[in-house]
């Protein structure tokens, strides 16, 4: 899987990270003021919903048991 944006792999990853509705901020940590700036980099732009589709679907976690079980049910099902 390659998405194409012009950017780094950390870039990317920072940027996809930035863009998950459960971060507020990120840490950085660079060795020296290239990396700073590269990671820096990593915002002003975003990626699209296809791309971060891609990687939700690359970096997903199976579920354990019970949760993989249960996902397939409804928890509250309506009132009859």
């Amino acid at each position: 899987m390659y998405i194409i944006t012009g950017k780094t792999v950390p870039q990317v990853a920072l940027n996809w990270v930035l863009q998950r509705p459960s971060v507020s901020s990120v840490i950085i940590g660079a060795r020296n003021e290239e990396q700073l700036r590269q990671n820096i980099a990593a915002v002003g732009w975003n990626l699209t919903k296809e791309q971060i589709a891609k990687l939700d679907a690359a970096s997903a976690v199976p579920l354990a048991y019970p949760y993989w079980h249960q996902v397939k049910f409804e928890r509250n099902p309506p009132p009859v």
